[in-house]
């Protein structure tokens, strides 16, 4: 399971998105949620993304959008074997692999980002399209690759089909590549692409490290435990819960992941929601040569 880490300092976004709301400036605030848009998200400008899971977890539980409680149990420490189920979640993930995702991340001044993809585990890759929207609207969109040091974004070609299959036809050329930095979006596909493994976490030092029963959920029909995380390697015992909650069924399949940042109150959230075959990973930028 994932350890959470310490929290960097929070980034400030007073005044970042704050509009008149007058008709006459419409079209001023499109271009400038644009601009905006294409500063967090365009070629010619990085991200100030993050890196790492940080934050102080809220739990999330019956808020989190299509997740309605039942049955609520007390907070309490897993059991051996709700910690054996929480282990084998990684396993799972890794054997439905590749797994269709959709993240969502909360950038601050009510600009929202979107990524619909797939995950492969035996690569620790992901392809997609990302969506950036805000008050006004969208703002920006395009395709998205990543792994675990990092990845690349392109505009999306004319056509239709899945991003995986689009994503084939960009050059390695065409494509914007860097490495995390420190933002909800760079969090979150950091995180993704380390949620499956080829083998089972430890139950036992999982139930030693301070994962929790948080509650129980139904998503989508279907009966989950929600889960704390284990708390980062060193932390006092008396310390504060992960950041990271977890949904897993009765089998030991994980469905969600949110994530708790340091200064947003909205987590980023992780949906997994099924095998996805017949996908081939693009290799740019991550080719040789």
């Amino acid at each position: 399971m994932i350890h959470a880490t310490g929290p960097p300092a929070a980034r400030s976004h007073d005044g970042d998105d704050k509009h008149d709301g007058d008709d006459e400036h419409d079209g001023d605030d499109k271009e400038e949620g644009c601009q905006m848009a294409r500063r967090k998200i365009g070629k010619r400008a990085r991200l100030r993304l993050l890196v790492g899971v940080v934050g102080a977890v809220v739990v999330a539980g019956a808020t989190v959008l299509g997740v309605t409680a039942w049955g609520e149990p007390e907070e309490r420490a897993v059991t051996m074997d709700e910690a054996s189920r929480l282990a084998l979640s990684r396993l799972t993930l890794y054997q439905a692999s590749p797994a269709a995702v959709v993240l969502t991340a909360a950038e601050g001044g009510g600009v929202q980002i979107r990524v619909e993809g797939v995950v492969d585990y035996r690569t620790r890759r992901g392809v997609g399209r990302y969506q950036v929207s805000g008050a006004s609207g969208q703002l920006d969109h395009g395709l998205i690759i990543w792994d675990g040091d990092g990845l690349g974004l392109a505009p999306e070609p004319a056509g239709s089909g899945p991003a995986w299959e689009q994503a084939e036809h960009v050059p390695r050329s065409g494509w914007s590549p860097r490495s995390y930095t420190a933002d909800p979006l760079d969090a979150g596909l950091g995180l993704l692409v380390r949620l499956g493994a080829d083998r089972p976490d430890n139950p036992l030092l999982l139930a030693q490290s301070g994962a929790r029963l948080l509650g129980r959920d139904r998503i989508d029909g279907r009966d989950y435990d929600r889960f704390s995380g284990p708390r980062a390697q060193g932390a006092a015992p008396d310390g504060g819960p992960s950041p990271l909650t977890y949904w897993v069924d009765g089998a030991g399949a994980l469905r969600r992941v949110t994530m708790r940042m340091s200064g947003l109150g909205t987590p980023t959230t992780v949906d997994l929601t099924g095998r996805q075959d017949g996908v081939r990973m693009p290799e740019a930028p991550w080719a040789a040569g």
